[in-house]
């Protein structure tokens, strides 16, 4: 792992950590809903989650779907349906003006979990491991790209529900809220067309 293969990783990282996907949709929309101390497991399961699928990638479950390219599909499907799952959530929040209504941030388990069946992850984790980690001893370079991974998109998702906190004190009207959920509800889904229209080819 070269100085400059790193910064080369490095913004890979951050690009694909800072843009819009379904985990930064559902952290804004969490961040403006229920604030970013609350917000802080989701964060951390999304982090620590992620890492541990690039380690696993990089550790040889890449291989299994070259093996059996039939999983591909039942993630991609199962991804779909569970994102359609977490719009619906999003949609049916409470406002800040419910206070402890019967909405409730992801948990940490929840936000880990989800990194498996997230077709966004997967897409990163594999071409972390498939482009910027080299052969040379591979294990060692596998465990940096996990560490500088999660070192750059811990701050990136931050950033994300900070500015749902933002939001929250732009947003104080109840019906603004709910548009915003039903927006964010919307994108979760339209961020499914890239999945569908793929397995259409």
């Amino acid at each position: 792992m070269t100085p400059s293969l790193l910064l080369t990783f490095a913004t890979y990282a951050f690009v694909t950590s800072i843009t819009p996907g379904p985990n930064n949709a559902m952290v804004l929309a969490s961040g403006l809903n229920f604030g970013f101390r609350r917000t802080i497991p989701h964060l951390l399961g999304i982090n620590l989650g992620f890492s541990a699928m690039v380690l696993a990638v990089g550790l040889g479950l890449g291989g299994v779907f070259t093996a059996w390219p039939v999983l591909h599909d039942v993630l991609r499907y199962v991804g779909a349906l569970y994102l359609v799952y977490l719009a619906w959530k999003i949609a049916r929040s409470g406002t800040t003006a419910d206070g402890a209504a019967a909405a409730r941030p992801m948990s940490f388990a929840q936000a880990a979990a989800f990194q498996w069946v997230n077709p966004k992850a997967w897409i990163m984790a594999i071409g972390a491991v498939a482009t910027y980690t080299p052969q040379n001893g591979f294990f060692l370079n596998i465990v940096v790209v996990t560490v500088v991974f999660a070192l750059i998109n811990g701050p990136c998702i931050a950033a994300w529900a900070g500015f749902g906190v933002v939001l929250r004190r732009v947003l104080t009207g109840a019906r603004s809220q709910r548009i915003f959920n039903l927006a964010m509800a919307t994108l979760l889904v339209l961020s499914l067309a890239p999945i569908l229209f793929d397995s259409l080819k």
